[in-house]
């Protein structure tokens, strides 16, 4: 009984190392062939999301607290981050910075992430403007 186990052990593996030879991955490659005006149209589309109205879009705060300070985090902030503008916003008794104008939650979040390395008090809100 044990021989025929054995045996029956050996003839699976043997199996498999056949089959095994027999399979082979594929590979191969894509091309996208797209008419230059599509770029155009997406660029087109994005200038026009930035005039939409900001309430329901997403921003990062990076700084409340006094005028002076303010204006500091914003030139640091404008310094350090290209892609996103900073604005100065009154909301008495104190001044704030908001970044950003995204229009997704996910967009923000990974916008946060880089921010959070410089400004690690920045969190995302909704406006209420």
């Amino acid at each position: 009984m044990k021989l025929l186990n054995l045996k029956m052990s050996a003839l699976g593996i043997l199996a498999s190392i056949s089959a095994s030879n027999y399979c082979f991955a594929q590979q191969g490659s894509i091309v996208v062939n797209q008419d230059k005006k599509i770029t155009t149209l997406l660029e087109a589309k994005k200038e026009m999301n930035k005039n939409e109205p900001d309430s329901d879009r997403y921003k990062i705060q990076i700084y409340n607290g006094n005028r002076s300070s303010a204006e500091a985090s914003q030139r640091e902030f404008n310094a350090n981050f290209t892609d996103w503008k900073a604005t100065l916003e009154y909301e008495p008794p104190n001044f704030k910075i908001w970044a950003g104008n995204f229009r997704t939650r996910l967009e923000a979040d990974r916008a946060l992430k880089k921010i959070k390395n410089k400004f690690p008090a920045a969190f995302i809100f909704k406006p209420k403007k």
